[in-house]
């Protein structure tokens, strides 16, 4: 299989024989071009604890402090030339910091530099029909993006928090038709975005069918996250790394009408039992995968330009105990959620919107805990969030 995605990547650097065939005449221009946005909320629970140690608030990324909150600064520069081009995306805030953890690794732990780099590549558009894209580039998967702009809701699924925020490596783009187009990667494991630390390698395929209607997307990863367990010493008992990783990813959308737009989105994600150093020697680990699964609706209408609404429903389930600390699991490590969430998309002028949400997580198992601090299954909260893109 790896041999496979090397192979789509090489295909696209042999077609710069035909590149350079071709005699430049008129020099190489290009645009250059700033965007961001900027975004803040209040989020309040409603039948759970707000403050101490007895907070609440769904496992999900983003969208889970308390009171009135930061979001994120987030700027874009852009180069676009005929050819060639570069992006550099730097985000600064609570939901920055959240979206870009995999990076203070160049920084020992700490704060440095590359933790307010969301994005940063370069792309040659080798051809019409081929792109090639080498840097660090959000993630292809899923149905939503880290940027609350691109969100119809402003918190997130537990599908999307629980999947690749981010990868680095390099990426084709082949426009294989007009309607049909495919990607190729080979890319560090999932959100360790600055350098590889592991030696191991993650690669990525995508199948897109476009229409006027709406865009489908089948997404694949396929890799060691944590890389091999090495008997350097420096072990310690019990100390584990995970098998290989694979996931699967559908997410397609589409125009039921000039007011009503439906999307969906599910995916399955599976991790091998991987090793373990017992104290002696490193052993393989015998058993299931472990991982998780899900699936989600958005039904949103926009009867005007100026006011929206839209409803989320998902559902997520864990397996094996796959996930820590984001839904409830019983004894055989089996657990599941249901969250709905009902959005309004309110317009203020041409670059403000509002977003007033509200929220109810149902887990099977106990995992929050209600105003009087006993075991819950259920917590529905409230936010208001203002989002300004520029």
């Amino acid at each position: 299989m790896k041999n496979l995605f090397l192979l789509a990547i090489c295909t696209a650097l042999l077609s710069l024989n035909t590149v350079f065939a071709q005699e430049e005449t008129t020099e190489e221009t290009g645009t250059l071009t700033l965007s961001g946005s900027v975004d803040a909320y209040f989020r309040t629970n409603l039948n759970a604890p707000n403050k101490g140690e007895g907070f609440q608030a769904p496992a999900s990324s983003f969208a889970n402090l308390p009171g009135f909150s930061l979001g994120m600064a987030n700027v874009i520069a852009t180069y676009e030339g005929k050819k060639v081009g570069a992006v550099i995306d730097l985000v600064f805030g609570p939901r920055g910091e959240d979206a870009v953890f995999g990076s203070p690794l160049y920084a020992g732990g700490m704060a440095g530099s590359s933790q307010i780099v969301n994005q940063l590549y370069v792309y040659w558009n080798v051809s019409d029909k081929v792109t090639l894209t080498m840097g660090n580039f959000n993630t292809f998967l899923g149905y939503e993006v880290i940027s609350p702009t691109a969100n119809f809701n402003y918190s997130t699924s537990y599908m999307f928090s629980y999947g690749p925020f981010s990868h680095t490596g390099l990426k084709a783009n082949f426009q294989l038709s007009d309607k049909f187009s495919f990607l190729a990667a080979v890319m560090n494991p999932t959100d360790m975005t600055e350098f590889n630390l592991n030696g191991t390698y993650t690669l990525g395929a995508q199948l897109g069918y476009s229409t006027d209607a709406g865009n489908t997307y089948l997404n694949f990863v396929y890799g060691d996250q944590d890389g091999r367990l090495t008997d350097n010493g420096g072990l310690i008992s019990g100390e584990s790394s995970l098998g290989k990783t694979f996931q699967v990813d559908l997410t397609t959308g589409f125009n039921l009408s000039d007011v009503m737009y439906l999307g969906v989105n599910t995916t399955y994600n599976t991790s091998a039992s991987g090793e373990v150093y017992t104290g002696s020697d490193i052993q393989e680990i015998g058993g299931d995968g472990a991982g998780f699964y899900g699936f989600a609706g958005y039904l949103q209408a926009k009867p005007t330009e100026k006011f929206g609404i839209g409803f989320r429903g998902e559902y997520f389930s864990v397996f094996n105990s796959g996930l820590e600390g984001v839904v409830g699991l019983d004894e055989s490590g089996k657990g599941s959620v249901f969250a709905g969430t009902l959005s309004g998309n309110i317009k203020v002028g041409s670059n403000l919107t509002l977003i007033p949400e509200l929220r109810v997580d149902s887990m099977k198992e106990e995992f929050f805990v209600n105003k009087d601090l006993n075991g819950s299954k259920g917590l529905a909260s409230f936010l208001l969030a203002a989002v300004f893109a520029f």
